[in-house]
């Protein structure tokens, strides 16, 4: 019986897996208002009952990629860095984890910001869109935790940890739309160059008479 009940897992899984690989390259094609449950069953090769029975709507399908996503983002920020090291070179990490995940999966950047062919938060839940969001901001926590650990206060670091993701994304962006080539730059270059001058100003004693 448990082998038996392993295989249905199994297959449910893979029947599951399918589907959401049919909805990334119709949401993709299409954008979430363009999608349909039909064409993402013509893409998986099922019919749209079948379709119905693993997802309520093509918007709980576009949730469940995200948060898929969003799972393997912060697989690959949690296993950066030692956690010997020190606080600013976490924060180097940290924060070049989650943008090489980014620039290396631009699928993931699209999904992440909405951006799918003009793709916007509505006909998500206001509890799903704010539970993705969570698990984005889990994502960035660690580069908070490695500035507070440099001595700044939970505030000025989350003022800190915003710039840097705001910087990040900006960068991620002009990367993925080509606009970088104009200015003939290299976005990694530029963000690691970012983190650089963040660290040396944070660590850089104060001047007199301050402090």
């Amino acid at each position: 019986m448990e082998a038996r009940a392993q295989r249905q897992q199994a297959q449910t899984d893979s029947r599951r897996a399918l589907m959401l690989d049919a909805a990334r390259t119709v949401f993709e094609k299409l954008g979430i208002e363009g999608a349909s449950i039909r064409e993402i069953a013509r893409q998986a090769g099922y019919t749209p009952g079948a379709i119905y029975s693993y997802f309520e709507n093509k918007e709980a399908i576009y949730g469940a990629l995200l948060a898929e996503s969003l799972e393997r983002l912060n697989a690959a920020v949690d296993a950066a860095g030692d956690p010997e090291l020190e606080p600013a070179d976490m924060l180097d990490a940290k924060a070049s984890a989650w943008f090489s995940f980014f620039a290396t999966n631009p699928r993931d950047l699209d999904l992440g910001f909405y951006l799918v062919q003009g793709m916007q938060p509505r006909g998500l839940t206001a509890e799903l869109n704010y539970k993705l969001n969570d698990r984005l901001h889990d994502a960035l926590r660690p580069c908070e935790t490695a500035l507070q650990a440099m001595g700044l206060s939970a505030d000025d670091a989350l003022r800190e940890n915003t710039s840097l993701f705001a910087h990040g994304v900006g960068l991620l962006l002009m990367q993925h739309t080509g606009r970088i080539r104009m200015f003939n730059q290299d976005a990694t270059l530029l963000f690691e160059a970012y983190i650089i001058d963040l660290v040396e100003r944070l660590l850089a004693p104060s001047p007199p008479g301050r402090g």
